[in-house]
């Protein structure tokens, strides 16, 4: 019989993480492998594939117009962003509803749901998840491009650590607190728990 693994959830139960709001996210590269540079003098030095992720986080507001990026800081085997969801205020607050999963509204000439694009219906930020899974896949994509091309680190059957770490940004003085642990990250490098 398979052995069966069960897998615990680090996320906060219960909560909604496509709703407004910021969230602090640290994505660790697979083993803390060093694959986006090196830290000389307390700076963060990107090589190539650091430019390609420090590429794709920008690239991350054009593929969801209600997510933006806050701080955030590349090091050598991991990486530390603030999210910003702005959920559904990004239509002036407006809330579409998907009439698929609402009965009650029907097509009036033949008494049946009236159905809509999945992306019209959608009232709701974009889920943390969704963001950072689209960011992962990207980049993994065009790291095993530049493996095979240009010579990179290979890498062991994954770039990606499995899951994520997140942390809900609350007030203000959290927010400020975190936007300096990130911008001192380099700074900080050899006392660092992701240094290795």
């Amino acid at each position: 019989m398979p052995k069966m693994f069960n897998r615990r959830s680090i996320r906060l139960k219960g909560y909604d993480y496509s709703k407004e709001g910021l969230y602090f996210v640290t994505i660790c590269c697979q083993d803390r492998v060093h694959l986006f540079g090196k830290i000389i003098n307390g700076q963060m030095v990107l090589n190539a594939a650091g430019l390609m992720a420090d590429r794709w986080i920008k690239e991350i507001e054009n593929k969801f117009p209600d997510i933006q990026i806050d701080e955030y800081v590349i090091m050598p085997n991991h990486m530390h962003i603030i999210i910003v969801n702005n959920g559904a205020a990004l239509n002036n607050g407006a809330v579409r509803v998907d009439l698929c999963v609402d009965p009650s509204i029907k097509d009036d000439a033949s008494n049946k749901i009236h159905k809509t694009s999945s992306t019209e219906g959608e009232h709701k930020g974009s889920p943390l998840h969704r963001v950072v899974q689209w960011f992962k896949t990207m980049t993994t994509n065009y790291y095993i491009q530049g493996v095979k091309t240009l010579g990179w680190e290979p890498f062991n059957k994954k770039i990606w650590h499995r899951n994520y770490y997140e942390h809900i940004i609350r007030d203000d003085r959290a927010y400020h607190n975190i936007a300096q642990y990130i911008k001192n990250n380099p700074l900080n490098w050899d006392k660092d728990k992701f240094y290795r």
